[in-house]
């Protein structure tokens, strides 16, 4: 975790200007107001660490959010894309079908980043994922490898029972249930590194196989089990940043 303890600085907060006690108790009125209207913007601005520093944003036009879910019913019936809020909403059940008629893999709906596929350098996602109780024996988010690649994936988060966990082994972060959380996973290529934070907080630092290209996906992607007859999560603001 040491090459990464640099980015978790805190920035440093300006002191407001003076206002009269008019101006203020609009100004007041108008970040009540926005809260009001969208509740999930005090999740997005809560917090002052800055693991993006000396990165660069990518930029994600709505083209490049993919979409993968059971090939057999039209896709708004397993995902939902509120553009005045940002919210992602995927679904999908135990028994629906594969994203595709020739795979035999689990029922899912994710989103696969298109266009920034990677192979050097570090990457990081970002977003702010909601995991509604009851969902659970599902991958929420996944470093995915080429195709044909030895391991499918380099690393997958899943959500068992309410626990966010590596795989189905290690717990990243319990109490995932019913709450906006802010994950960031960062992938040092060179080092074959993955560290996750959640929330701004260092939960989990592992080595990973490597390999020619990787890609970022999320959503859900039903698991093998403790697996619940619906699964869900919800993302917003997912960004991409990168470094060389």
């Amino acid at each position: 975790m040491a090459s990464y303890s640099s980015s978790l600085s805190s920035t440093s907060s300006s002191r407001p200007f003076p206002l009269a006690g008019g101006a203020a108790m609009m100004a007041l009125a108008l970040v009540v107001l926005c809260l009001v209207v969208n509740p999930a913007l005090a999740v997005a601005t809560g917090s002052c660490d800055d693991l993006a520093a000396g990165f660069v944003k990518v930029e994600l036009p709505e083209s490049d959010f993919a979409v993968q879910s059971p090939y057999d019913v039209p896709v708004e019936q397993r995902y939902r894309y509120d553009a005045c809020t940002g919210v992602r909403t995927f679904w999908v059940y135990a028994g629906d079908k594969p994203f595709n008629n020739v795979t035999t893999t689990n029922p899912r709906t994710e989103v696969r980043l298109r266009g920034h596929d990677y192979s050097s350098g570090v990457w990081q996602f970002e977003g702010y994922g909601y995991v509604p109780s009851g969902t659970s024996g599902v991958s929420v988010m996944q470093i995915h490898n080429e195709n044909g690649a030895a391991h499918a994936t380099a690393m997958m988060l899943h959500v068992y029972n309410g626990t966010l966990r590596h795989y189905s082994g290690e717990a990243v972060e319990d109490g995932i249930y019913d709450r906006w959380f802010r994950l960031n996973v960062v992938h040092d290529v060179g080092a074959s590194t993955v560290a996750v934070f959640v929330d701004g907080a260092a939960r989990l630092a592992v080595a990973v196989a490597p390999s020619a290209s990787h890609y970022f996906k999320f959503g859900v992607y039903v698991q093998h089990h403790d697996v619940s007859p619906r699964v869900e999560s919800r993302w917003r603001n997912v960004t991409v940043y990168t470094k060389p």
